[in-house]
């Protein structure tokens, strides 16, 4: 080994003077012994000190040129004394040396290049740059202003040899005597008095702990949780990804024709492809409504159909849940809910840089007596404050499903410019009494997506760095704590 063989040599002599000619010397590779080094000079067998030597080396083309001769050289020998054609002596060069050569004999007023002829302007020259390369490849030392011509040209590169020449540590020893690191049950019979033990470290840093990190989506989720909480939302339940287009569509008093429903904009199930069961005598009124209207609404006036309705799907939004929520709430006595639910929704949409087949859905809802407008726009600036959010524009927009319908915008402290922050509005009657809901309710509902707050605060101006499987784990192990709220 290695180790052995430079604590016997320092056994008889006074210092290991390189460590490159020692191992040339001892058959060992320089790498096999600068490893020995460093271990028997971590426990004090030995003292080194660095050695640095920088030498120069041909390239390749430094090596081509040291040859065959420089691209310069080689042009001028190859013009006759009367002169040659360009063309000529480029077919006779080959293209990278006439290049090359050209270049150089002009700049060394060698010869004259004409529009087709090439002629010499001296009767004799030296190719120093060939006897130059094969000096230093003998090892001989060049002057500096030759070295940075020739490192100008990329014909000799700076090569570094870093060594240690090596002298007795205080606890040299002629056999390095690994110490214990542990206590077995075979030392107990005596041996562990004569054990040397490894002396503990203790400023070694432990092992990083691999634990688990949590999600920056789930970061900002629980932040949003402690939001909705605050201001006395209940959760939904919203782990059914799968839903009925009943449920997810029809019950919202969307039309069967909307382009939601097209496959292009939608997941359908394969298997199973249809629902197995729905409340019948909702469904009658929910028939009812979008065929000829109700409750001062004239409907859709379309013929529906049942197996649109019973078609199975991945939700595209939350407001399926809500539906299913609020269903049930009408069959009881009545009581005002705050409801809540932040979960996965599905959009057969194309991947790029903000968009996503999947992405998370923030969505809150009230269900209370006489609730207008104005309370829907006082809960969003509540809402939109805690999130740090204090400035808030409405814009009308449309829904099926509610009327009126507003697009939320925030003016944004960083970006200094207002930015849509959600979409919002109250639950139309054709949704709502077909429930069974009593006349005067009313339920204003407002929602928004995880993953843009999160790309926000974070810092992140890709979608698929954040979710998916191009996520980098060394993000998810280093990102912050996540702040919402004023700053």
């Amino acid at each position: 080994m290695a180790e052995d063989a430079v604590l016997a040599f320092l056994q008889t002599n006074e210092q290991i003077v390189n460590s490159g000619d020692f191992a040339d010397e001892q058959g060992f590779s320089h790498e096999e012994t600068v490893n020995a080094i460093k271990s028997l000079r971590g426990t004090k067998h030995v003292d080194t000190q660095d050695i640095k030597k920088e030498s120069w080396l041909l390239t390749d083309e430094g090596k081509t040129y040291a040859a065959n001769g420089s691209p310069e050289f080689q042009l001028f020998t190859a013009i006759p004394p009367e002169g040659i054609s360009r063309a000529d002596l480029q077919k006779k060069l080959g293209d990278s040396v006439f290049k090359i050569g050209s270049q150089q004999a002009i700049k060394n007023k060698w010869v004259e290049v004409g529009k087709t002829q090439v002629s010499r302007k001296v009767e004799h020259v030296d190719d120093n740059v060939k006897s130059m390369l094969l000096k230093i490849d003998e090892g001989e030392v060049l002057k500096q202003e030759d070295i940075d011509a020739l490192k100008r040209r990329k014909l000799i590169s700076l090569q570094i040899w870093k060594g240690f020449s090596v002298k007795k540590g205080p606890n040299y020893a002629p056999k390095r005597k690994k110490p214990a690191t542990d206590l077995t049950r075979e030392n107990l019979s005596g041996d562990w008095k004569n054990l040397e033990f490894k002396e503990y470290n203790f400023t070694a840093k432990g092992a990083p702990v691999e634990g688990g990190h949590l999600h920056t989506l789930l970061k900002v989720k629980q932040q949003f949780q402690t939001i909705f909480r605050q201001m006395g939302f209940e959760e939904m339940p919203t782990n059914n990804y799968a839903e009925s287009s009943f449920w997810n569509f029809d019950a919202l008093f969307q039309p069967q024709q909307h382009p939601a429903r097209d496959s292009h904009d939608t997941f359908f199930l394969r298997e199973p492809s249809t629902t197995r069961t729905l409340p019948e005598d909702y469904v009658a009124r929910v028939k009812l409504i979008h065929e000829s209207g109700g409750y001062g609404s004239r409907g859709y006036g379309y013929d529906w159909k049942r197996e649109e309705a019973n078609k199975n799907l991945l939700r595209t939004h939350t407001t399926a849940v809500s539906s299913r929520m609020l269903y049930a709430l009408a069959k009881k006595p009545f009581e005002p809910k705050k409801y809540y639910s932040i979960d996965r929704v599905f959009r057969n949409e194309a991947v790029d840089r903000t968009h996503l087949a999947e992405f998370h859905q923030v969505e809150g809802l009230i269900c209370d007596r006489g609730l207008t407008l104005g309370d829907l726009q006082g809960v969003l600036h509540d809402f939109f404050s805690r999130l740090g959010m204090s400035k808030l524009r409405f814009k009308p927009a449309y829904n099926p499903y509610t009327e009126p319908s507003m697009e939320i915008f925030g003016y944004h402290e960083g970006f200094k410019k207002w930015v849509e922050v959600g979409n919002s509005g109250m639950f139309r009657p054709e949704m709502l009494l077909p429930m069974g809901l009593p006349e005067d309710v009313r339920v204003i509902a407002w929602g928004l997506s995880l993953e843009r707050p999160t790309m926000i605060l974070y810092g992140i101006d890709n979608i698929r760095d954040l979710f998916g499987h191009k996520v980098d784990l060394g993000l998810i192990k280093t990102n912050g704590i996540c702040r919402i709220g004023l700053e």
